[in-house]
């Protein structure tokens, strides 16, 4: 029996490998996971090492083999005549070896995984039952497709070492694990207190005026902060109005700009509060003028933190043509809104994957100052599986 050590990335990458070398006869002897590399035992590599066998052939065949030709010596004359030589004759071995019942099946059930394995390409990895409810999940949250492909086979791996027993509980905590360690190191969270500006931008319909109050009662309620509202949004007579009311509700004074002038006076007028919010005007992201526009009545030189609104009901194809126009400005953080009005979330997730850009708050109602949530990295997974409480 001819057995062979294989040291992969995952269980499916050193499948593959088996199958290559071995091929589809072989068996899984053993697997473990092991850490190899690193430097003065850290940051070690986390991979699989599986011993796979494959049995002989149980029929050997030889194929008629020829003496070489002897180089010709002078024979001696006392010497008897050299015989003629005989031809070896075909040799064939017939071994009397049944395989077990055992290894039968172990070896149809590699065959069978080993054509699942070449289809992948084709139709994509096929993974037991286990696996498959939390492929389903992912697939109807829409998150992308490579992203699948690396948390699912990091369960795959979990689902084998554990001999196929690992429960629902325990894949779904794996998933989450790797989910949050693939946006690990991005800055999350709300409002810093480091800057005295915050602007919130975004496209029409988004609802920043509203996210805008909530994060202003958040700041006077919760951290008492002396908060002003500014707002550039004149397109719109009832977002100044309704700004108005959400100044008069908590106190705080609320300034107008048209221009850059305007904004600079409001600023001047305002700088004894802690805190000073912008809201911008919301019109067709498609039009690049107006992102530019922004620039022409907000000082962004200013200290200042900027959030982008993005609503969760829009495809993900709308928030990247979004987010790309809104980059010529200095984007910190992003807001997520109408959480409320869907139940797919795999867009904020990729969007956040994509451009490493930390989300601050997601919004999930009209409520002010409630509906709204500080984003962190296992709120975020959680919203996408569906386990957030």
């Amino acid at each position: 029996m001819k057995v062979k050590k294989y040291i992969a990335s995952s269980m499916p990458e050193a499948m593959k490998q088996i199958r290559a070398e071995l091929g589809n006869e072989a068996v899984i002897l053993n697997s473990r996971v092991v850490h190899t590399g690193g430097v003065f035992g850290f940051f070690k590599k986390r991979s699989i090492e599986v011993m796979a066998a494959v049995d002989p052939k149980l029929e050997i065949e030889k194929k008629p083999l020829t003496k070489p030709a002897s180089p010709q010596k002078r024979t001696p004359a006392f010497h008897s005549p050299k015989k003629a030589e005989e031809p070896i004759r075909e040799v064939t071995l017939q071994s009397d070896i049944k395989p077990s019942a055992e290894l039968i099946k172990e070896i149809s059930d590699l065959k069978r995984m080993m054509t699942n394995l070449a289809n992948t390409q084709q139709s994509g990895p096929s993974y037991p039952e286990a696996i498959k409810k939390f492929q389903a999940l992912l697939n109807e949250q829409e998150l992308d497709k490579n992203l699948q492909d690396q948390v699912l086979s990091v369960l795959l791996e979990k689902w084998y070492l554990s001999g196929g027993g690992a429960v629902d509980t325990e894949l779904l905590a794996c998933l989450e694990t790797e989910l949050e360690k693939e946006i690990d190191g991005i800055p999350f969270g709300g409002i810093s207190f480091n800057k005295k500006y915050i602007n919130v931008a975004g496209p029409t319909g988004v609802g920043k005026t509203t996210t805008l109050a909530k994060m202003a009662a958040e700041c006077v309620i919760k951290h008492k902060k002396k908060v002003a509202f500014i707002t550039t949004d004149t397109y719109r007579i009832a977002a100044i109005d309704q700004l108005k009311i959400y100044a008069k509700i908590l106190y705080v004074p609320l300034e107008v700009c048209y221009t850059i002038e305007d904004f600079k006076q409001a600023a001047e007028k305002l700088k004894d509060n802690d805190l000073i919010l912008i809201d911008t005007a919301g019109r067709n992201f498609r039009n690049k003028q107006y992102v530019e526009d922004l620039q022409n009545v907000i000082d962004f030189e200013k200290d200042m933190e900027t959030f982008l609104v993005l609503s969760l009901t829009a495809k993900q194809r709308d928030m990247e043509d979004i987010y790309s126009q809104f980059s010529i400005i200095d984007i910190d953080k992003l807001i997520f809104t109408k959480a409320d009005e869907t139940s797919t979330y795999g867009a904020m997730y990729n969007i956040i994957h994509k451009y490493r850009k930390g989300a601050a708050y997601i919004t999930n109602g009209q409520d002010v100052p409630d509906d709204i949530l500080a984003a962190e990295p296992d709120v975020i997974v959680k919203q996408l599986l569906g386990t957030i409480k």
